[in-house]
C-alpha cells in the first residue's frame, strides 16, 4: 500500500486497494467516465461519483506533497532543519498546519522584528523569554552596543521580536482560530462616501449585516465580498469580547517561571502581536477558508443545475419549428428536421407594432405542411407570451405541441465561431432560432456549444474561482456526454470533444475524416483517423455509437474489447449478434453469472453487456415532459397581484431559492423557506430545473420588479 492510497483511503473510507487501482488508471491517462463504466472489476464497482472523489482528493494530496517538498527544501537551505521538524512536516496532512510549521522559517519582508534583529537584539528577546532576568537590567548591555545606550529602544526592539514569535506560535494561532470559529461575527457597513450610491439598492439586505461566522451562508458571503470589492460595503470580523480574548491569548505565551517584570513585557508583546499580527492573519485565513467553502458550494450547485439542464429529455424523431420571438424586428422562424438540420427560415410579424396575425398564421401553416412539423419550440425571451397567445388563438398546433424553451446563451452561440462555421451564410438571428429549436430536439448536443457560464443556471459564477469553476463545469459536461453517448456520424466537433479520450483536436480530425471518407461503418475505423492512437480509441470507443453500421454491437455501449466474448457467447447459443439482440425474451432470461462463466468477463461487465443487448445504446434521459402552460390571465408585470395563483417552470436553482418563469419577462423567486410546509435543507431536494410548479404570489416589489412566490399549501406538479 502506498502513501497516497493509504491517505485517501482514510479520508474517503474506501479500501486502499480500490483507490490504488483508480490512481493507477488515472496516471495512465484514463478518464473518470471510462474507469467507472469499463473498469468495474478493477475498482470493485466504484461508481462515477466515487471515482471523481478519488481524482479530486488525489489532486489535493499531490498539491500538498509538492508544498511539503518546497518547504523542506527552503528550511534545509537555511540550515535550520531538524529531525523532529522533518517528521512533523512529513506527517502533516492539512495545509493550515503545514504553513504554521513553516511560519518561523519563512523568508520575511523587512518588519519591525527584522530591524530589531539587525540591531542584534534577538539575544535580549531570548533572555526576556527565559523569564529569569529582569528585562530592563538585561537591556542595558544590549543598548550600549546596539541602540546608542537607549534602553527603551532596546526593550522595544526585543518586544517586536517577541511579538513576532507570538504571532508564529502554533499554540496561540490554534487558540485564536477556535475562538474565531466559536465567537466571531461578520459585520457589514456602508463604506464611507457611498451612502448615496445607487448600487447599494442591489445589496439592500446586507446594509446592516451582522451574523456569527458559523451562521453565514455561502451565497451571503459571496454577495458581501462582491459588495466589498465594488467599494460599497466594509466588512469586519469582530469578537464579542476582544479585549479579554487578547488578554487570554497573551497570558498563554508567558512562561510559568517568568518574573513579574519579564511577564509584563512578554504579555505586552503578545498583546501587540494579537492586534497587529495574529488577529489580521487569522482573519485573512478565515476569510480565505470561507471564500473557498462558498466557492465549493456555488460550484456544486452550478454543476448540479447544469447536469439537470444537459440531461433534459430530448424530443426524439420529430421535425421542429423554432421561433425566436420579438416585437419590432419580428419573430425569427426556422424549420429543422428530427436531427436538427436547417430546412427553412423566415420572419413573421404577429406581434405589435405590425400585428400581421393573418399573414403570420398563413406562413406557419404552410411551413408546417411542407416540412411535416410535429412540434414548436418557442423561446422564452421578449414577446414570448404574446407569440404564445398568437399560436394558441390561431390554433397553429395543439397546445401540447408548443414547448417553451429557455433561450439563455442562444445569442452567445449565434455570434460564436461554431455558429459561423455551421451557418456561414445565415445571420445571427437565424442561428439563434436554430439554437432554440435544437435545444428542444437534443438539449445536450446543443448546449455543449455554449460556455456553461452563459447558460444562466448558477449563482455568483463571476465571483468564484474561475479555474475551479471551469474544471467542474467541463467535467460535468464530459460526464453527461459520456453517460448518454454520441452518434459518431452526426455529432458536432464540439460534442465529440467531450467524449472520453478525444478532446478538441481529435474531434476535428474525426469530423474531417468523416467528411472526406463518408460515414463510419465500424468503430474500428476510428484507428484510421490521424493522431488517434490505441489509448484514445480505448477511452472513447464505448461512448461512440454507429447506427446501421456493419456490426450491431457498434450501436451499443459494449466496449470493443469485449466484442469477442459476446460473439463467442452468441455462437455458443447458435446465434449471430443480430439475432441475439433481437431475441429480447431470451436475453431477459440470462444471468450475469451465465455470461461470465461462458466468456470469462467479470460479473459487473457481464451485467452491463446484458443490459446493453436488451436495450442497445440506452439513453439515461427520460422521456420529454408535457409542455408547460402559463396562467392565461397574466400578460405583463402589472397584471400581478398578491394572492394570485400562477403556473410556471423552474429555470434556475440557487442556494436560497428557485427562479421561476411564469410567462412574463421577469422571473419570480420562491425562497427556500417558501418551498414546502416542512423544513427544506436544500432547494434541490424539492425542485429541479425544468419542473412545472404551481405557486401563490406573496410579494410584489414594483420598484425593483421582483416577485416572491410560495408553494406552501399548494398542490405539486
Amino acid at each position: 500500500m502506498n502513501t497516497e492510497s493509504a491517505a485517501l483511503s482514510r479520508k474517503l473510507e474506501i479500501s486502499a486497494g480500490r483507490i490504488e487501482a483508480v490512481i493507477s488508471m488515472l496516471d495512465e491517462g484514463a478518464t473518470v467516465p471510462f474507469i467507472s463504466r469499463y473498469r468495474k472489476e478493477r475498482t470493485g464497482g466504484l461508481d462515477e461519483v466515487a471515482v471523481r472523489d478519488i481524482q479530486l482528493e488525489l489532486e489535493k494530496f499531490r498539491t500538498l506533497e509538492k508544498r511539503k517538498a518546497a518547504i523542506i527544501e527552503s528550511i534545509e537551505n537555511s540550515g535550520l532543519m531538524t529531525a523532529e521538524l522533518m517528521k512533523k512536516i512529513e506527517s502533516c496532512n492539512e495545509s493550515t498546519a503545514l504553513e504554521d510549521l513553516y511560519a518561523p522559517f519563512k523568508p520575511k519582508r523587512r518588519t519591525r522584528a527584522t530591524i530589531a534583529r539587525e540591531k542584534g537584539l534577538e539575544g535580549l528577546a531570548r533572555i526576556i523569554m527565559s523569564g529569569r532576568t529582569e528585562p530592563r537590567k538585561a537591556a542595558v548591555r544590549f543598548a550600549a552596543t546596539s541602540c546608542g545606550g537607549d534602553v527603551e529602544d532596546a526593550l522595544a526592539g526585543a518586544s517586536d521580536i517577541i511579538a513576532e514569535w507570538a504571532s508564529e506560535s502554533i499554540r496561540l494561532r490554534n487558540a485564536l482560530r477556535r475562538t474565531f470559529r466559536r465567537e466571531a461575527s461578520l459585520k457589514a457597513s456602508v463604506a464611507k462616501g457611498k451612502e448615496n450610491d445607487e448600487r447599494l439598492a442591489t445589496y439592500r439586505n446586507y446594509l446592516e449585516f451582522d451574523r456569527p461566522l458559523r451562521s453565514v451562508i455561502s451565497h451571503q458571503y459571496l454577495a458581501l465580498r462582491r459588495a466589498e470589492e465594488e467599494g460599497l460595503l466594509r466588512l469586519r470580523y469582530t469578537l464579542a469580547d476582544e479585549k479579554n480574548t487578547a488578554g487570554a491569548i497573551a497570558a498563554m505565551f508567558v512562561p510559568e517561571q517568568a518574573c513579574d517584570e519579564a511577564a509584563e513585557v512578554i504579555r505586552a508583546a503578545a498583546t501587540d502581536a494579537f492586534s497587529r499580527l495574529l488577529k489580521p492573519s487569522i482573519e485573512n485565513e478565515i476569510a480565505a477558508a470561507m471564500k473557498e467553502q462558498a466557492d465549493t458550494d456555488a460550484i456544486a450547485l452550478f454543476s448540479s443545475n447544469l447536469r439537470q439542464l444537459l440531461m433534459a429529455p430530448p424530443l426524439r424523431g420529430k421535425a421542429v419549428l423554432a421561433i425566436d420571438p420579438g416585437f419590432r424586428t419580428g419573430c425569427k422562424v426556422v424549420c429543422l428536421d428530427s436531427n436538427g438540420r436547417l430546412l427553412d427560415d423566415t420572419v413573421i410579424y404577429p406581434t405589435p407594432p405590425r400585428s400581421d396575425i393573418a399573414g403570420a398564421a398563413c406562413t406557419l401553416r404552410r411551413l408546417i405542411s411542407i416540412h411535416g412539423i410535429e412540434a414548436i419550440a418557442l423561446g422564452n425571451g421578449t414577446a414570448s407570451r404574446e407569440t404564445g397567445e398568437f399560436l394558441r388563438n390561431e390554433g397553429i398546433m395543439p397546445r401540447e405541441a408548443v414547448n417553451i424553451v429557455n433561450e439563455n446563451g442562444a445569442s452567445i452561440y449565434s455570434a460564436s465561431d461554431i455558429a459561423r462555421e455551421e451557418f456561414p451564410d445565415k445571420d445571427v438571428t437565424v442561428r439563434g432560432a436554430v439554437s432554440i429549436g435544437r435545444r428542444l430536439i437534443d438539449p445536450l448536443a446543443e448546449l455543449v456549444k455554449i460556455d456553461p457560464k452563459s447558460i444562466g443556471v448558477g449563482q455568483y459564477q463571476h465571483d468564484v474561482d474561475h479555474t475551479r469553476l471551469k474544471d467542474a463545469l467541463d467535467y460535468t459536461v464530459m460526464s453527461c456526454v459520456n453517460a448518454v453517448g454520441v452518434d459518431l456520424n452526426t455529432a458536432s466537433p464540439r460534442l465529440l470533444s467531450y467524449i472520453s479520450g478525444i478532446g478538441p483536436h481529435l474531434a476535428s480530425n474525426i469530423v474531417a475524416y468523416r467528411d472526406a471518407n463518408g460515414p463510419f461503418r465500424r468503430r474500428s475505423a476510428l484507428m484510421k483517423v490521424p493522431r488517434l492512437g490505441a489509448k484514445a480509441f480505448e477511452q472513447a470507443a464505448g461512448f461512440l455509437r454507429i447506427n446501421d453500421g456493419d456490426n450491431p454491437l457498434d450501436s451499443t455501449g459494449i466496449h470493443p474489447e469485449t466484442y469477442a466474448a459476446v460473439e463467442n457467447f452468441a455462437r455458443s447459443r447458435k446465434k449471430d449478434i443480430a439475432s441475439l439482440i433481437a431475441d429480447k425474451e431470451f436475453l431477459k432470461t440470462l444471468s450475469a453469472d451465465e455470461i461470465s462463466e461462458c466468456t470469462g468477463v467479470g460479473h459487473e461487465t457481464a451485467s452491463d453487456i446484458i443490459a446493453e443487448l436488451i436495450k442497445p445504446g440506452r439513453d439515461p434521459r427520460t422521456e420529454a415532459a408535457e409542455a408547460a402552460a402559463f396562467s392565461s390571465d397574466i400578460k405583463n408585470f402589472e397584471d400581478l397581484h398578491e394572492g394570485m395563483h400562477v403556473d410556471g417552470v423552474v429555470n434556475n436553482i440557487t442556494a436560497f431559492g428557485a427562479f421561476v418563469n411564469i410567462g412574463i419577462k421577469e422571473n419570480a423567486l420562491i425562497h427556500i423557506s417558501q418551498l414546502a410546509d416542512r423544513h427544506v435543507a436544500a432547494v434541490n431536494d424539492v425542485l429541479s430545473i425544468g419542473q412545472k410548479i404551481s405557486a401563490r404570489i406573496i410579494e410584489i416589489d414594483f420598484e425593483r420588479r421582483r416577485i416572491g412566490l410560495s408553494m406552501k399549501n399548494m398542490p405539486r406538479k
